[in-house]
């Protein structure tokens, strides 16, 4: 069999989209078991996002009971009345209602008005955004895998005083939800920096779909179970849920740290065939504890930029698809999605299947060797981003029709998925040792372009909330989408960087010319189309 040398291999030669075994033992490498270990540490990121997004989302949930609703001042806000909400529309909302969990919103105690509720709401995100690029950057140092276990023990355990903080006053419930953010703004970074020490290239986009649909998953769980505990719970309803929620989060960052190794070579469990399987395909991904990281190269990366693009648009159109479609449904046409248990979790659900599905489809492209991993990246981030946008533009056009726009936002919600399999793991192809460094820039920056999305939606709609207005409102969402998927498009790349080159290490490292080490830079150095 042709001999390769280590710079061909799939994941380490830069123009590499495919495996290329290095004999006839490593070709059958990935055969040798149906469930590695690789599998295990998969699916227990998997759970460690679905907790995390639960641990985000239960308190949407939980403040509704907690707040005496009927006590507050009436909102005063101008309804639109070019729908008439006793139109026949309405005769479907009512239907639906039927099938919705009884709220217990006027059972609150708390006189918290909608100000307030937003501060609360919002000082979770203000800690999640704060720790995103510092964890990154101490991850490629010391390692993700206490930086995770921990951070979401912290988030779990003050989860668990979220009550307690409550009944010592709103300032106290501030803190416990800052800390909790504080806890959790390693999930992300930290996740994709296993994923890169972890998964086979040709095997990112189903396993990285997998673990970053866990998002889904734990809201699609966290919605109708925050509201079932809200009104059976024990402890008198609502702090059920952070009890439950704050227990099952600890004991899964207990076991995640006992059951997950950092990386193969430190595994005590894996099998020797597996963990040569993985090291060869990531050549590189871990070898060197601490090397230099190259931010002039990065800064100057046009594929790091698409990337960062992407995730700028994803974020603020999901956040207008998420957000502000159920207050133009509730403003314009009299029907409040969130009322409603089943539809509100149904876009969530439709996404998390979507995103199986094509993360299957992706894998199989480039195994098929019919396509590269630019290509595909680009293919299925465009489903991804541009069914969101065209969505929107339709939303925006729907008139007076609640059934419809129901089905668009699910559609397109549903179709979001894509980008799992789309720039979410296009950190993995181009920089494997520096993804968790990537991914926390990206991820720090893109979610404050998310918190642009209701500030621009409530400077457009104030004070009257015309069907005009929402339609601005969406299609300027749809043109974020529109403009970061094109540049996505435009300037992306699906093969390793020449900056993140393990032999510039260990020629470094070897006191090896100057020379050596650029001619191993250029013979990697290669443009992708």
């Amino acid at each position: 069999m042709h001999k390769v040398t280590r710079a061909q291999r799939n994941g380490s030669g830069l123009g590499a989209h495919i495996p290329v075994p290095i004999d006839e033992e490593d070709a059958r490498l990935p055969n040798t078991a149906c469930i590695g270990t690789r599998h295990i540490v998969t699916f227990m990121l998997f759970l460690g996002m679905a907790n995390a997004y639960v641990m985000r989302t239960n308190m949407s949930v939980a403040i509704v009971a907690m707040v005496n609703h009927t006590a507050l001042p009436k909102d005063n806000t101008v309804l639109d009345d070019e729908c008439d909400s006793d139109n026949s529309s309405n005769s479907w909302v009512a239907e639906m209602s039927k099938h919705s969990p009884a709220k217990s919103s006027d059972r609150g105690t708390y006189m918290w008005d909608a100000k307030l509720q937003g501060y609360i709401l919002s000082s979770f995100f203000y800690g999640y955004v704060l720790t995103q690029i510092p964890f990154g950057i101490l991850a490629k140092k010391y390692g993700a895998k206490y930086f995770l276990g921990v951070g979401m023990l912290i988030n779990s355990l003050f989860g668990l005083l979220v009550p307690v903080g409550a009944s010592g006053g709103i300032a106290w419930l501030i803190v416990v939800r800052f800390i909790q953010g504080l806890g959790e703004g390693p999930i992300v970074p930290c996740t994709h920096a296993m994923l890169a020490k972890w998964i086979p290239p040709n095997e990112r986009s189903r396993m990285g779909a997998f673990v970053y649909a866990g998002a889904q998953f734990g809201t699609v769980v966290s919605y109708p179970l925050s509201g079932l505990l809200a009104e059976y719970g024990f402890s008198g309803g609502w702090p059920s849920i952070f009890y439950v929620f704050g227990v099952i989060g600890a004991v899964w960052s207990v076991a995640f740290l006992f059951m997950v190794a950092e990386d193969p070579d430190s595994s005590r469990r894996i099998a020797e065939d597996e963990k040569k399987y993985i090291t060869t395909s990531l050549w590189g991904a871990a070898g060197v504890s601490s090397p230099k990281v190259p931010w002039m190269s990065i800064a100057k990366s046009l594929p790091f930029w698409a990337i960062l693009m992407a995730h700028m648009g994803q974020n603020y159109g999901y956040e207008t698809l998420m957000t502000e479609l159920p207050s133009f449904m509730k403003q314009v046409l009299h029907f409040d999605l969130k009322d409603n248990g089943l539809l509100s979790a149904l876009p969530y659900l439709a996404m998390w299947l979507f995103s199986m599905f094509i993360s299957h489809v992706a894998d199989w492209m480039i195994s098929s060797h019919r396509f590269t991993h630019a290509v595909t990246r680009k293919i299925i981030n465009s489903i991804g981003q541009f069914g969101p946008a065209i969505a929107l533009i339709a939303a925006s056009y729907t008139g007076c029709d609640p059934p419809l726009t129901v089905a668009l936002l699910t559609i397109g919600v549903g179709l979001n998925g894509g980008i799992y399999s789309g720039f979410k793991v296009n950190h993995l192809d181009i920089s494997p040792r520096f993804a968790g460094i990537l991914m926390s820039f990206t991820n720090c920056l893109a979610n404050f372009a998310g918190l642009l999305a209701p500030m621009a939606a409530g400077y457009i709609t104030d004070k009257r909330p015309t069907q005009a207005a929402w339609r601005a409102v969406f299609l300027i969402a749809s043109g974020v989408y529109i403009v970061c998927a094109g540049f996505y498009i435009l300037f992306s790349s699906g093969k390793r960087q020449a900056w993140d080159n393990p032999d510039n290490d260990e020629a470094q490292h070897n006191g090896n010319s100057k020379c050596d080490a650029e001619k191993d830079g250029m013979m990697l150095q290669v443009t992708d189309h």
